[in-house]
């Protein structure tokens, strides 16, 4: 008899990362099970560049864009950790 495929084991693999990006250089900073929590964290990542904008403009350092991905659990680096909101500052983003 063949077992039925179970609908919680497939939705735990798919996850949804919040990708930060510069130039060609992207990684995931954040990974939620839901788009809009996804969505939310994208946006207050967005709000913390717009607050250090003066600041990184006299530094001539670049700013990250953000954006928000589906991507599967296997997908992850298996040393990821997430990046915190202004660890671009330290110029440790990738």
């Amino acid at each position: 008899m063949v077992e039925p495929v179970s609908l919680n084991s497939y939705r735990d693999d798919r996850l949804w990362a919040v990708v930060a990006s510069i130039g060609r250089t992207s990684r995931v900073a954040e990974v939620f099970t839901s788009r809009l929590a996804a969505l939310a964290d994208q946006a207050w990542r967005e709000q913390q560049v717009k607050a250090y904008a003066a600041f990184l403009g006299n530094t001539r350092q670049p700013t990250p864009s953000y954006s928000v991905k589906p991507i599967k659990r296997s997908d992850l680096p298996r040393a990821w950790r997430p990046l915190p909101a202004l660890g671009f500052l330290n110029g440790k983003l990738m």
